[in-house]
Order: C-alpha cells, then structure tokens, then sequence
C-alpha cells in the first residue's frame, strides 16, 4: 500500500492527462469534423449548447489536459456533462446505461474528483509557479544528501 500512495501524485497526474485529453478530442471532433467527427449533426457555430459544449469540451479538456487552471475547468467541464446528462440523457430514462448517457456520466464525475484532487504531477501550472518564485531563473536541484554524517 506504500508503493501505490507514494505514486498517488504521478497516478492522479496521469488520470488528468488522459480524461484532458478524452475530453479535448470530443470537442475537436464536434467543432471541426476530425477523428471521426461529430456524435449527431455538427451545430452551427455559436448554437446553442452544441456549439457550446463542443468548446467547452475542447478549451477545457485542453486546460485540464496541460495542467493550465485545473482545478477551475475541471469544474466547468464536469457541470457542462452534468447539463448534458440531465437535460439531454435522462429525458430517454433514468439510468445512464438506459439513456446513453454513460460518457456525461463518467466525463462528470471524472472532472470533479480532479477539481476536488488538484491536477497532480506535470502540471505547467506548478511549473509556471516554480520559475516566478525564482525571479524567471530555473530552479536548481536540491543537494543529493550524503551517508556520512557532517563534522561539527
């Protein structure tokens, strides 16, 4: 159980990147036709929640994926799966499995467990935060420490 807390930041960073990423390439697909395109007709742009959700999905997938604002699209991304699963989804039935609503289900809850969690390893944000407190300079590694004790 040590190992898997120890590697708890590096696993959180990871389920970041690839739910980012996820989520990214769905509004990629809807907006501009690739990796197989739109689920459905391609809204018009600036129609609404289409076009919309579409952008949210790829700005804040895009965010989260980076490690750019996690915390703050992560919580965007997860409210606009929560809209999309109970005005689009639960008007066919109540469960996901039923109305197909299983991606804005999962996607909703995936975003808000890495709002709750932050964005865990390789984040450019704690990158960023890093080079400011050092005045812009990059952050020398800190001293191996040594197996002999100090003389003093």
């Amino acid at each position: 159980m040590e190992a898997l807390e120890r590697s708890r930041e590096h696993v959180l960073g990871l389920f970041r990147i690839v739910v980012g990423l996820l989520f990214a390439c769905h509004g990629a697909a809807t907006l501009f036709g690739v990796l197989g395109g739109p689920h459905g007709s391609a809204p018009r742009p600036a129609e609404w929640p289409g076009w919309w959700a579409a952008a949210i999905q790829l700005v804040g997938g895009a965010l989260v994926l980076c490690g750019l604002g996690t915390r703050a699209a992560a919580a965007l991304c997860s409210g606009s799966m929560a809209y999309a699963y109970f005005d689009v989804h639960q008007r066919h039935a109540v469960l996901p499995i039923q109305n197909g609503g299983e991606p804005a289900a999962m996607f909703c809850w995936s975003f808000l467990l890495i709002a709750a969690l932050g964005p865990g390893r390789w984040a450019v944000a704690s990158l960023v935060r890093h080079r400011r407190r050092d005045g812009g300079r990059p952050v020398p590694a800190a001293p191996m420490p040594t197996d002999t004790p100090s003389s003093a």
